[in-house]
């Protein structure tokens, strides 16, 4: 499934993204191009940063 439709990156690459490091919705558009396009995937990206965040104990960047 496609997190971002303007640079068509799915799902998956946004968590391989989170596991390997990025913390912000920032980091993981620096990343993989998420969410610096049209900007509607940004809540979606913090949804999966924070459920990926949850599932590794990985601490959280505010």
């Amino acid at each position: 499934m496609f997190v971002c439709i303007c640079y068509h990156v799915r799902e998956r690459e946004v968590r391989a993204v989170i596991q390997d490091g990025a913390r912000t919705e920032e980091e993981v558009g620096d990343a993989c191009g998420a969410g610096t396009g049209c900007g509607s995937c940004l809540d979606r990206i913090c949804e999966l940063i924070k459920e990926e965040s949850a599932d590794t104990r990985l601490p959280m960047v505010a």
